[in-house]
């Protein structure tokens, strides 16, 4: 599993980013969901590597391993769609796959906007390109108390709930036992930069082949919106996964090979690059 992992911290934007750098080939950059970290790729990532690729998986500002932002939380997802162009380039990455889920679907969509034909393709799970569904005014007030005794259990509860239906209850609790790890303040910025993020207008700069995942039992997204995502851009493929929730990456046993499968369809090699 762990065999040619790489794990480092790199300084972008004057603070320290961690990473994880599984492999070689042609690189797949994962972004993970709000409050998380590169752990809900620590399976797939390993299985990506033997299948050719070099996945690198970094903690978002403020998540995991990563130090916060200098400005403290952050709000707009747009931050962190240059943080990650930034990252990019520090690592000098050549046409990366944009693989990202949720708020990190969001963001993989707005890096794709930003970097054009910089990129060989975009992944982007359990998002559109419109403001997500939460209550914005709701969260900034949470954020005035964050420390509520009932929090863990509604992040527990919360994320079981959106867990596919395929998946067996102890990988169902596993996965929101996970997401318990959170930090309040940063999970509820995030989440606060779903409900607002838009990058509508700016679709038609994403030029690489674009494949847009909502699970069926997803529960937090508007299969319309992403149908519509899917609409803005030109060539895109919207895909139904039966019995997935919120977290096609960690609930799914052979997301390596969906991933895989549908970049050789699109004539994505796993070439070896150059590090």
């Amino acid at each position: 599993m762990t065999s040619n992992l790489q794990a480092r911290y790199v300084e972008i934007e004057g603070a320290l980013a961690f990473i994880e750098d599984w492999g070689e080939g042609t690189p797949l950059f994962c972004i993970h969901t709000a409050g998380q970290s590169g752990v809900q790729y620590r399976y797939a990532a390993a299985e990506l590597a033997l299948l050719g690729y070099r996945v690198i998986v970094p903690d978002l500002p403020g998540h995991g391993r990563s130090e916060p932002r200098p400005g403290g939380a952050v709000t707009d997802l747009g931050d962190y769609a240059g943080w990650c162009v930034s990252l990019i380039e520090h690592l000098q990455l050549k046409m990366p796959v944009i693989v990202g889920c949720s708020i990190g679907g969001k963001i993989s969509l707005d890096v794709a906007t930003r970097m054009g034909d910089r990129i060989s393709a975009i992944i982007a799970m359990a998002a559109s390109a419109e403001p997500g569904r939460a209550n914005v005014s709701g969260l900034k007030r949470e954020l005035e108390d964050i420390a509520a005794p009932s929090r863990t259990d509604r992040t527990f509860y919360g994320t079981r709930a959106v867990v596919g239906s395929a998946v067996p209850d102890e990988q169902r609790d596993l996965i929101a036992r996970m997401h318990c790890r959170e930090d309040p303040e940063v999970s509820t910025s995030d989440l606060i930069g779903w409900g607002s993020h838009d990058v509508v207008s700016t679709l038609t700069q994403i030029t690489a082949p674009a494949r847009l995942v909502l699970g069926t039992d997803d529960l937090w997204v508007d299969p319309k919106a992403v149908e519509r995502t899917a609409a803005g851009i030109d060539g895109a493929e919207f895909t139904y996964l039966n019995g997935v929730g919120h977290y096609p990456m960690e609930e799914m046993p052979d997301f390596a090979q969906f991933i895989h499968q549908w970049l050789a369809r699109s004539s994505i090699s796993t070439a070896t690059e150059e590090r």
